[in-house]
C-alpha cells in the first residue's frame, strides 16, 4: 500500500504543568494498522485525525490488567521472619540504604583497587609521561605555528557522567595549565561538552562539573547534533555512515578528548574515541550508532570491544577527525580516582581498558533467582538506571526477578519527552514488536529509542512482572508509563512528599514480597546483590 504519512514517533506534550497523556490502545491500533499491508488510506487518514484528537482530550489513567501488577504485600509481610537475615548497603545516590536480605544473598562485588594517594602528583606524572604519545607541549611544538595563534578544542563530558574536572584533583586543570605554560592564549581555548543527543547542560550543572573559574574564564559550549550550520563534513565510514562532526571541535589546531573509562552495555567501555563519537557528531550519525542492526548485534555488550559495532564505528570517527591527546580517568564505588590515562587515542584508552577491566568484571558461577542493584551515581533518571539493569542480566536466572533501587534526582526523573514515549511503546508492545515497529522503513527514527531496546534485554529474560523499579521521584501516574512494577506499591502508607525511610521501605518490601513469591511455589530462592550496582559486571563463567 502506497503510503504519503509517516508514522508519528511520539505525540506532542502538553504544556503548562498539564497531565500527561500516556500511550492508549489507539496507539496500537494507529501502528498496526499503519504498518498492515491490509489497510487502506482512508482508514489511515481517520486514524490520524482520531489520534489528533485523542491527544488533546485523554486523560492519563493507569491501565487495566496486567500492567498494574499490584503486590499482595501484607500478606509477603505476614509471612516474612528476618530474624537470620544480615544487612547491605545499598547505594542510594548520594546516600545509602540499609537494606535486610536472607543470610544465603551471594555479595557480587568489584575487587579492590588501590586509590591514587596523591591524585594531583599522579597527574602530573601521567601529564609528563604520556601512553604512546608526545608530551602536550612536543605536540604544541610541531604544529607549526606559534604559541599564540594556535587554536585548542577540548572535549570534555556532561553532568551524567561523574569525571573530576574541577579542583586540584581535575584532570581538565593540567591540561588548561600547560596549555597556558605553553603560550596557547586562555581566549584560543574552547570547551566542548560532548553531549551527543543527551539536553544541553544548565549554568547551575556546568559550575557543578567545571567549577566557578572554569565557566567565569574559558568559553563552554554544549555540542548541538540538530544543529547543521555547526558541524562539519568528514566523509562517510567504512560502515556507510555520512558523518559530521562539531566544527568548533574539528578545525581546531589542538585536540583533546578527555572522559571516564567504565564498562558500556553498547559500546565494551566508554572513555576515549566515545567523547568523538557518539559526543561530538551529528544526529544522523548518533541515529546509526544506535540502530538497531548495532544494539542487536550480540558484540555490543559490556566489556567486549572485538567485533562490537559500535566500537568500530566510534574508532574509525575519532581517528579520521585527529585526536591529538586524550585524558581519561578510572574510578572507584566512591568516586575516587584508581587511574590517570593520558596519551595516544587508542594505547591509553587500551591501557585504562585493561586496568579498568581488571578489577570491574565479578567472575559468577551460576544464575540468581531474586537479583538487587541499584542504579549509581549515573542513575539520574530512568533512562540512565538501564546501564545497572542491562549490567545485571547474567546474574539472573530466566524467569528469576530484578529488584532496582535508583535515586532519580533528574530534573527529568524518567527521560526526555521521547524517552517517555518510547518507553511506555516497549511497555504496550513487548520487545520484539517494539524492535519490528522501530526496524520498519516507515518508522521515524527518535532520540533515546535505543535505550528502551536495552531494557527489552531485561525484560526479554524476566518479564515485566520480575522487574521491580523502586525510585521515589517517579510518580504513580507516571510510573504507568515504565515497564515492570511500580516501587511505590511496597509501601504501606504513600505520603505526599516522602522520605529517605520511605525509599528503604520500599526496597525492603520489595525484597520480601519477591523471597515469598518463591516460597509460596515450594522454592527457597538464591539471591545476589550487586554491591556496585551499574559500575560492577557480572561475568557468568562458561560450566
Amino acid at each position: 500500500m502506497k503510503r504519503h504519512h509517516k508514522i508519528p514517533p511520539y505525540l506532542p506534550f502538553p504544556k503548562g504543568g498539564e497531565t500527561y497523556p500516556p500511550f492508549c490502545k489507539w496507539f496500537d491500533l494507529l501502528t498496526i494498522l499503519s504498518l498492515s499491508k491490509e489497510g487502506n488510506e482512508g482508514e489511515l487518514d481517520k486514524l490520524f485525525q482520531r489520534a489528533i484528537w485523542l491527544q488533546l482530550k485523554i486523560i492519563s489513567k493507569p491501565l487495566k490488567g496486567k500492567e498494574t501488577m499490584k503486590p499482595d504485600l501484607k500478606k509477603a509481610l505476614k509471612k516474612i521472619d528476618t530474624k537470620d537475615w544480615k544487612a547491605v548497603h545499598v547505594e542510594f545516590g548520594r546516600n545509602e540504604l540499609k537494606i535486610l536480605v536472607p543470610r544465603h544473598c551471594v555479595e557480587l562485588s568489584m575487587k579492590e583497587v588501590p586509590v591514587l594517594l596523591d591524585p594531583k602528583t599522579a597527574l602530573e606524572a601521567a601529564f609528563s609521561h604520556p601512553i604512546g604519545s608526545p608530551t602536550l607541549e612536543e605536540i604544541i611544538r610541531k604544529k607549526g605555528k606559534p604559541p599564540e595563534e594556535i587554536s585548542v578544542a577540548i572535549a570534555v563530558s556532561d553532568i551524567t557522567r561523574p569525571v573530576p574536572y574541577k579542583g586540584e584533583k581535575s584532570i581538565l586543570l593540567p591540561i588548561l595549565k600547560r596549555l597556558e605554560s605553553s603560550g596557547i592564549r586562555k581566549q584560543n581555548i574552547k570547551i566542548i561538552v560532548a553531549t551527543g543527543m543527551h539536553r544541553a547542560s544548565t549554568p547551575e550543572e556546568k559550575v557543578e562539573m567545571y567549577g566557578e573559574e572554569g565557566v567565569q574564564e574559558y568559553a563552554i559550549s554544549d555540542h548541538d547534533c540538530e544543529n547543521n550550520d555547526l558541524l562539519e563534513s568528514i566523509g562517510k565510514t567504512q560502515k556507510g555512515t555520512h558523518v559530521y562532526v562539531n566544527r568548533d571541535f574539528y578545525v581546531a589546531d589542538l585536540k583533546i578528548a578527555t572522559g571516564l573509562v567504565e564498562s558500556h552495555f553498547m559500546t565494551g567501555i566508554s572513555g576515549g574515541r566515545k567523547a568523538i563519537c557518539p559526543g561530538l557528531v551529528d544526529v544522523n550519525s548518533i541515529q546509526r550508532f544506535h540502530g538497531v542492526g548495532y544494539l542487536e548485534d550480540p558484540n555490543a555488550d559490556n566489556l567486549i570491544l572485538e567485533g562490537n559495532p559500535c566500537h568500530e564505528e566510534a574508532i574509525e570517527v575519532a581517528r579520521t577527525v585527529g585526536v591529538d591527546l586524550i585524558a581519561n580517568v578510572t574510578l572507584n564505588k566512591e568516586m575516587e580516582i584508581t587511574g590517570v590515562f593520558v596519551g595516544h587515542l587508542e594505547e591509553a584508552h587500551m591501557a585504562a581498558y585493561r586496568h579498568m577491566k581488571g578489577y570491574t568484571a565479578v567472575p559468577v558461577d551460576q544464575e540468581y533467582d531474586i537479583v538487587l542493584t541499584h542504579g549509581g551515581y549515573v542513575g539520574r533518571n530512568h533512562y540512565q538506571t538501564a546501564k545497572a539493569a542491562c549490567g545485571a542480566i547474567p546474574a539472573m536466572k530466566e524467569g528469576g526477578m530484578l529488584i532496582i533501587a535508583a535515586d532519580n534526582r533528574d530534573t527529568e526523573p524518567i527521560g526526555t519527552p521521547e524517552y517517555r514515549s518510547l518507553i511506555h511503546l516497549l511497555k504496550l508492545q513487548g520487545i520484539d514488536r517494539y524492535l519490528r515497529i522501530i526496524s520498519h522503513p516507515d518508522w521515524k527514527f527518535t532520540k533515546d529509542q535505543w535505550e528502551p531496546e536495552v531494557w527489552g534485554r531485561v525484560l526479554r529474560k524476566i518479564g515485566e512482572e520480575g522487574l521491580i523499579y523502586c525510585t521515589l521521584e517517579i510518580s504513580e501516574e507516571d510510573y504507568c508509563l515504565l515497564p515492570g512494577r511500580c516501587g511505590l506499591d511496597f509501601l504501606k502508607k504513600k505520603k505526599k512528599r516522602p522520605s529517605m525511610k520511605e525509599s528503604g521501605e520500599m526496597v525492603q518490601n520489595a525484597i520480601f514480597f519477591a523471597v515469598n513469591r518463591y516460597r509460596e511455589k515450594g522454592i527457597e530462592p538464591t539471591m545476589a546483590f550487586i554491591r556496585e550496582g551499574p559500575y560492577a559486571v557480572p561475568v557468568l563463567q562458561k560450566q
